[in-house]
């Protein structure tokens, strides 16, 4: 909305172009509607990437593949009918379609598919599939919104830290540790993803992020504003050695931001899980029996709870019993347990403001103290009401809330570990897999069939930590890795000294992808390294790696790229069993996790073999339906049993790449 005692405004009103006034009033609006206060950076323009295997068409954006010129042109037209030479718009001239690469910005629609690059099939038949997609993070997380929007219970990532040296890359290039606006473009950078990766979590999900000193304060606010101040979970402080500690930096420290979607939804899951899974209810039940036939005397009944639980205590987690005794009022509670570790009925009654009035309805687990204690508190002014009643309590004693004390490991670990799986020590710096084991572990300690995505994922630490874990407990936790196949800055520039450029062979044999996280994630299931030799038994895991493919949404339509779509169909579908990857001559195709109808004419022995399924107690978690008639689509909805969710393809899988393409608002 424009003002005219604005100067901005009429200054923009006196720019002749319409398409740039147009811009710049929308780019003066947003910034109108920017935050007062919280963390405030300049948003960059959108990267962009270089696409090596994308044909050079009409209309695409071009740069030189030998990296000669950062300058990019679009394809007007081509010479003859050979399409060998391209005439560029501006001054870019003639050039044969060899010395060019399709380059894309973000703000553009870009349609991605998976090529499948390695299947390893080691594991359960009936378990998830481990997925590794090689490209661009935020085209691969466009691509999970429209498969794992709302699915994913734990995002763990370790992004670039921005020190300066390393070497990550914005906009195509490097980023310079001189460049001033070195840390908005890691603002700008982040952002995009983790508005994208809010999308991607459950209610019940959380977001652990690793950051160095350099960033780590404004990672803080950036969190804060993209997830909420109010979700903010944990601030863990990883001493990992390394380098001394000195008078102004703290060396060798790492740090784990933790953050809930939606903290009120994790507790509450949380409690309601212990209940109902984790044998506390069978304890709470053994607390009534004791109090009953105990004659309601506490004394008694808690010794009866007592050889109860020792009894039975190897069919629970060890600790969920200990020290439990029964209160005067018949429940089962924890000796000195502040905390509430057991739901306590007992202690849900509202407590109210004595100055105020206002009544507070209590926590998830109940308050701390039972009502006449909790009465008494009040009464000798040692309640704090706010948002939540807390106790008052001395600072002399009170822990620090955000963060948790630090936990020691060495990282060189982690590279000796490396080393020993690929047989040479040439990658510095891989996240730790016991360290990841931890974390992943408490963060899905109610979830052992969580869906686990990295999309940083680098060496594929993350993948293997989620194996490892799922092998100790017997889990069946998925790992979602996203990693890309970048050269570090060093290599980069020795490659370019040797002439080779981004797409040569050479060049991506020595990327991340190529060299360490393809062979690492390989040898850690089979068991066998590339060269043959023999690294362990392997680990009891189904794993398939992709490369992230860019689609002609022409030929999408048309269904001549079914076998890149299929891929993401599967992923939806929870990545189990078979993928559905050829169309079949019966027209339609069902697995025990999803389903496709590829001709609306035999919807009727397709909505029966759905059905069929859906009585057996085992209905399909997704069915995709092509067609462009939206009144077929709606006639295949009516014909299936109510509870199967259904998407249309291919102008459902379209249509998410058009909408919100940039990844977020600002």
């Amino acid at each position: 909305m424009t003002d005219d005692s604005n100067v901005l405004d009429q200054l923009i009103s006196r720019v002749d172009d319409d398409v740039l006034r147009s811009r710049l009033a929308h780019e003066v609006d947003l910034l109108r509607g920017s935050r007062r206060f919280g963390l405030v950076f300049d948003r960059h323009l959108p990267e962009s990437v270089r696409l090596p295997d994308h044909p050079i068409r009409k209309g695409i954006r071009v740069a030189l593949r030998d990296e000669s010129s950062a300058e990019t042109w679009v394809v007007d037209r081509f010479t003859d009918r050979t399409r060998d030479v391209a005439v560029l718009s501006g001054d870019g001239g003639n050039r044969h379609v060899s010395e060019l690469v399709a380059v894309r910005e973000f703000g553009e629609p870009i349609y991605p598919g998976l090529r499948s690059v390695e299947r390893i099939e080691n594991g359960p038949a009936d378990a998830p599939w481990h997925v590794v997609i090689n490209g661009e993070n935020f085209h691969a997380l466009q691509a999970l919104r429209s498969t794992h929007r709302g699915k994913v219970d734990l995002i763990y990532i370790d992004p670039p830290y921005n020190t300066g040296n390393d070497g990550w890359i914005y906009n195509d290039r490097y980023v310079d540790q001189n460049d001033r606006a070195k840390s908005s473009k890691w603002l700008s950078f982040m952002e995009r993803r983790l508005l994208i990766a809010q999308e991607l979590l459950k209610p019940t999900g959380v977001i652990i992020v690793a950051i160095g000193d350099d960033e780590h304060h404004r990672l803080r606010m950036l969190l804060d504003q993209v997830f909420g101040s109010e979700n903010f979970l944990v601030n863990a402080i990883w001493q990992g050695g390394g380098s001394s500690l000195s008078r102004f930096h703290a060396g060798g420290v790492d740090y784990m931001l933790g953050y809930a979607r939606d903290i009120s939804a994790l507790t509450a899951d949380g409690v309601q899980w212990r209940v109902e899974k984790d044998g506390l209810q069978d304890v709470l039940d053994a607390a009534a029996v004791a109090w009953n036939e105990s004659g309601q005397d506490a004394e008694d009944a808690s010794r009866r709870l007592s050889k109860w639980w020792n009894r039975n205590k190897s069919k629970y987690d060890p600790g969920l019993g200990d020290n439990v005794k029964v209160d005067v009022d018949g429940t089962a509670i924890k000796v000195g347990d502040l905390g509430n570790s057991l739901y306590r009925p007992n202690l849900r009654y509202p407590i109210s403001d004595p100055t105020t009035g206002i009544t507070y309805e209590p926590p998830a687990n109940g308050w701390r103290f039972k009502r006449e204690v909790m009465d008494e508190m009040i009464d000798r002014d040692r309640v704090l009401f706010g948002s939540r009643p807390r106790l008052k309590t001395p600072l002399a004693e009170m822990s620090m809330r955000s963060v948790v004390p630090s936990f020691y490991r060495d990282r060189r670990g982690a590279s000796q570990h490396v080393a020993k799986v690929l047989g040479r020590k040439d990658f510095p710096y891989p996240k730790d897999v016991e360290v990841l084991t931890r974390w992943i572990s408490i963060a899905t300690v109610y979830r052992p069939d969580a869906i686990v995505l990295d999309f940083f994922g680098g060496s594929g630490s993350t993948a293997e930590a989620v194996m490892v874990l799922n092998q100790r407990d017997s889990g069946s936790r998925q790992s979602i890795l996203v990693t890309n196949n970048e050269i570090g800055a060093s290599e980069a520039k020795k490659l370019r000294k040797a002439d080779l450029h981004p797409g040569d062979p050479e060049w991506e044999a020595r990327g991340v992808f190529e060299y360490v996280c393809r062979p690492r994630i390989s040898t850690v299931v089979t068991g066998e390294r590339p060269d043959g030799s023999t690294y362990s038994e392997g680990l009891p895991a189904n794993v398939e790696m992709f490369d992230l493919t860019y689609l002609d949404p022409g030929m999408v339509r048309r269904g001549h790229e079914f076998e890149s779509v299929a891929p993401l169909m599967w992923l939806e579908g929870g990545a189990r069993g078979a993928c559905i990857d050829e169309i079949p001559d019966e027209g339609w195709a069902l697995t025990d996790a999803y389903g496709v109808l590829f001709d609306v004419d035999v919807l009727t022995a397709f909505a029966e073999a759905v059905t069929a399924a859906a009585t057996s107690g085992a209905p399909p978690s997704v069915v995709f339906v092509i067609t462009d008639s939206e009144a077929e689509y709606q006639q295949v909805v009516e014909r299936l049993p109510v509870g199967v969710d259904t998407v249309q393809l291919y102008e459902d899988y379209l249509s998410n790449y058009t909408i919100n393409i940039a990844g977020g608002a600002r």
